[in-house]
């Protein structure tokens, strides 16, 4: 997982084909995505991911378990597609949505934004910002909100104007594009990996799964684990160097548990009931080994436990440039 989320090593990407290498970028707090991009592409500057945005080479929006995320322009669709049953399944579960009503509120909503976007509060002062319409409806968040300089997510657009007219994609098409996504940033992994990070049920994904070419292994306990053909394996020997981490990095989330980069005894502190946010944390050796913070132009370090004199000297070099990213 290191090796395919670009923390063994720095690569030279496009941002549209770095997001793409990771899975994409999970963003409810703006400047996560910024500092996911800084640890992992070579040379990036802030500014580069707000005009990605700005140009549309990147999309943000409501996607994966109804959570806020950044994709490539040439993503969004097919997820939306992959997820959006599931989606209108668990508002109609859990937010007791009634579908009729919410199309209909839908409906409303997208004339009311035929002519451009349109903040949050417009929209809840117009009465049409209800449960579930962001499910019935594809919106997305057009910058400059939800980024480094406008950290508030809160102004919609219309997907279809945005990024561009809905394709000709089946469903079952487009879970086979999520299941090749998942595995090329996360694979090795059990199904239940995937459904998880989707935010569908394994049933959901069943028939994506028997139709993309998979290679098989057995993990430590004998559980299969599914992968894409020829995605890189590096030895369990490769030197993994120190890495910073922002809040809700997906390598540390539930459905990546199974790799180990999180210690269980500090998934509390990572994830916790009276924060909001996750934890900033830093990998050492492929472990996170502690949290960070940024305060008054200085990254300051929270480890777990002892750190050898030779991690907490290249912690301190690699701090500093995130501060300086920072400032």
């Amino acid at each position: 997982m290191l090796a395919r989320q670009l923390l063994l090593e720095r690569r030279l990407l496009s941002l549209p084909r770095a997001v793409e290498q990771v899975g994409c970028l999970q963003n409810q707090y703006a400047p996560s995505g910024y500092v996911g991009l800084w640890t992992r592409v070579a040379g990036f500057e802030r500014d580069a991911l707000t005009r990605a945005l700005e140009r549309r080479a990147l999309v943000q929006a409501t996607l994966m378990r109804n959570t806020i995320h950044v994709v490539s322009r040439a993503d969004y669709w097919p997820l939306v597609i992959a997820v959006r049953a599931e989606r209108m399944a668990w508002s109609r579960s859990v937010q007791r949505t009634d579908a009729r009503a919410v199309r209909r509120a839908a409906k409303r909503l997208r004339r009311f934004l035929a002519d451009g976007p349109r903040r949050q509060k417009e929209i809840a002062d117009a009465a049409l910002w209800v449960p579930g319409v962001g499910i019935w409806l594809d919106l997305v968040r057009v910058p400059p909100s939800g980024t480094w300089e406008r950290r508030r997510a809160d102004l919609f657009g219309l997907a279809e104007d945005w990024v561009g007219p809905e394709p000709e994609l089946g469903e079952e098409e487009a879970r086979e594009h999520l299941v090749r996504r998942y595995l090329g940033a996360f694979g090795p992994a059990p199904q239940r990996d995937i459904a998880n990070w989707a935010g569908m049920s394994v049933r959901a994904l069943a028939g994506a799964l028997e139709r993309v070419p998979l290679r098989r292994f057995r993990d430590e306990a004998g559980r299969e684990l599914v992968d894409v053909p020829r995605a890189p394996l590096p030895p369990s020997a490769a030197p993994a160097p120190v890495r910073f981490l922002p809040t809700w990095d997906a390598t540390v989330l539930v459905h990546a548990r199974r790799t180990g980069i999180l210690a269980e005894e500090h998934r509390k502190r990572i994830f916790n009931v009276r924060n909001p946010q996750s934890e900033r944390t830093f990998v050492v050796d492929g472990k996170v080994a502690g949290a960070w913070r940024y305060d008054s132009g200085r990254i300051t370090l929270e480890p777990f436990g002892r750190l050898e004199r030779a991690a907490r000297a290249e912690l301190e070099d690699e701090a500093e440039r995130l501060a300086a990213f920072h400032a």
